[in-house]
């Protein structure tokens, strides 16, 4: 791609005016420059504004897969691991020595949820450990540099692109256990909402924590930028930005740059959704509350402002496969829901003009479990058969 002189000035400045993707090729107005392939249907209506024909998309999909995948997959214990078990910042991070993910398989997974007449993936790209599925500039600790040495989330990119089903990536905008400079649980009760989840309760502080006032809360919000355009730059379209949780915002919503995180999609990829969870400020595309569709109830004002703004916006409904935890989870592994219980969550979902959004945790290797694909594929067959 040519870059005009100003284009390169930018460049030299570090700034985002060109999008610059290894394998994709941008227009100069930031627009993709073909129909991405889960858009094929919509392409007319792409052509002259692809937020809108990526929300008509949205709205007609109405079922997805949820994965929730990392490190604390290893523990088999769910993904909130490290701050139920208070796991030093250092010990949780050996567990970087010990991810494989042998049995992650793009082109198993994705033709999981065509059997299961889902028409996208949502996966956690980066959860609250900070661990990344993908290959980041930003931090050592990701699936590139640990034993697997793969790139997780490119791959399960291509493998959507090429069977036309959308992307979803989740990121933990709004906790962080391991980057330095994170808000403190000290910080944390400064709100309005009261969080102590912003840190595990360690009894001895830990060295790699470095906040100490509200300003050092900017570095983190430089890193979450920084690795929001290498998912945006370098990974193809993707359908949305799902963004979590929605208590680390409504805790100190005054550190959180809502409405610059959200030009900076837009206008990296215009036709990419933004989710967070029940809402920030209002301008999110759809909102995907757990499991019943409710403001959060401990959100306090901002949360129920939040809420009334999104009133009449696609609603997407979280849920999972495995009751109470979303990674695996040993201790519960008997209980998944069956292809009865899954389809009455497919009605419910429906009747409230809702998409659902189904999780499945996978195994350390990164295998599914062998009964939830079971189940899947049912309810596929189910629908199939009308």
């Amino acid at each position: 791609m040519k870059l005009t002189r100003g284009q390169f000035l930018s460049v030299l400045a570090g700034g985002t005016t060109v999008l610059l993707a290894p394998r994709y090729l941008y227009s100069q107005s930031g627009r993709l420059s073909a129909v991405p392939s889960y858009l094929k249907n919509h392409a007319a209506h792409y052509a002259e504004n692809p937020r809108q024909a990526a929300l008509d998309w949205f709205t007609g999909a109405r079922f997805g897969l949820f994965m929730h995948f990392g490190v604390y997959s290893v523990v088999g214990l769910g993904e909130w691991v490290q701050y139920r078990e208070i796991i030093p910042v250092a010990e949780y991070a050996k567990l970087q020595t010990r991810f494989r993910a042998d049995n992650f398989d793009p082109d198993y997974i994705t033709d999981l949820a065509l059997d299961a007449g889902m028409k996208y993936v949502n996966i956690t790209a980066r959860h609250h450990d900070s661990f990344c599925l993908f290959d980041t500039k930003q931090t050592g600790f990701n699936s590139m540099k640990s034993p697997a040495g793969r790139d997780l989330i490119r791959e399960l990119a291509e493998a959507c692109r090429k069977k036309g089903l959308g992307l979803f990536l989740y990121y933990s905008y709004a906790l962080d256990w391991k980057h330095p400079y994170y808000y403190s649980r000290e910080a944390s009760q400064q709100g309005e909402v009261q969080w102590e989840a912003a840190r595990p309760d360690y009894r001895h502080p830990q060295p790699e924590y470095r906040f100490r006032n509200d300003a050092d809360f900017r570095h983190y919000i430089d890193f979450v930028h920084s690795q929001l355009r290498e998912l945006l730059t370098g990974y193809g379209p993707l359908a949305g930005i799902w963004l979590d949780p929605i208590m680390g915002y409504y805790s100190r919503p005054d550190l959180f740059p809502i409405r610059e995180t959200y030009d900076l999609i837009r206008r990296l990829q215009p036709q990419t959704l933004i989710c967070f969870k029940q809402g920030a400020n209002g301008d999110e595309d759809f909102v995907a509350p757990e499991r019943h569709p409710r403001a959060h109830p401990s959100g306090g004002s901002v949360a129920r402002e939040a809420w009334r703004k999104n009133q009449g916006k696609p609603i997407e409904i979280c849920d999972t496969l495995q009751p109470r935890t979303w990674g695996y989870d040993m201790r519960n592994a008997q209980e998944h829901r069956t292809v009865d219980e899954v389809m009455e969550m497919l009605s419910y979902a429906q009747n409230l003009g809702a998409n659902l959004l189904l999780n499945t945790g996978p195994y350390y290797d990164g295998s599914i479990y062998d009964g939830d694909a079971a189940t899947l594929r049912e309810v596929g067959r189910r629908l199939r058969a009308g």
